[in-house]
């Protein structure tokens, strides 16, 4: 049976990822096109721009269900380690390619938060709990976002309750190593002093360069 149902669970996680909700919610809400308005990337920060909180808090659990789900789904039809890695792989890089949007997605990092959650709870406690913690402590979004992502497969590791969970570290270590590419903007302007501070309380939306955990 796993013969048959393998495959279509990769298949489906990447078609599920490739489901943009940036996209999506902005039609629904008549908004404009994430694609073409703001900062053009197609993620939660910049529908918060077009269209406020509610659609960005929409855009954002889109984002992490599409990740979660079909992990979720592959843990509990007792996949092999192999099988639940690709499953979790596959809806990452829909979201970052998108067959159904010309292959133009986002930067990925709540799709890979939603994966991290759907592998293990304790594990996406752990990666967001990171995250509070670097924005607390250094005030910047993106640069949060990349510490909890390096420790990603360090929780991956250490919480996944498997004796030994080789395969799934090594793709979250691919995975984190995509998303260290598609934030090389945000490391440019940490390393020039140019990017934004989190400004905690604020009711204004985020400047257009500011790059976050929504994305």
């Amino acid at each position: 049976m796993n013969e048959l149902t393998d495959p279509i669970l990769v298949v489906a996680a990447y078609l599920t990822g490739s489901l943009s909700a940036a996209i999506l919610v902005c039609k629904l809400l008549q908004l404009p096109d994430p694609r073409t308005d703001g900062s053009k990337n197609p993620g939660a920060t910049n529908v918060l721009r077009l269209g406020g909180k509610k659609a960005a808090l929409l855009t954002l659990a889109g984002d992490m269900l599409k990740g979660m789900i079909p992990v979720a789904i592959a843990i509990e039809m007792n996949s092999s380690e192999l099988i639940v890695a690709l499953t979790m792989l596959a809806a990452f890089l829909g979201h970052l390619y998108p067959l159904f949007f010309g292959f133009k997605g986002g930067k990925g990092v709540a799709t890979a938060l939603g994966g991290l959650i759907g592998l293990h709870w304790s594990i996406g406690l752990a990666t967001i709990t990171t995250w509070l913690a670097a924005a607390l402590l250094f005030r910047y979004s993106s640069l949060s976002a990349l510490i909890a992502i390096l420790l990603a497969p360090l929780y991956v590791w250490l919480l996944f309750p498997s004796i030994e969970s080789v395969i799934l570290t090594m793709t979250m270590v691919t995975i984190t190593v995509m998303l260290y590419w598609r934030h090389r903007s945000n490391i440019q302007n940490l390393l020039s002093g140019k990017e934004d501070k989190i400004k905690f309380g604020s009711t204004q939306k985020q400047p257009e360069s500011a790059e976050n955990l929504k994305k």
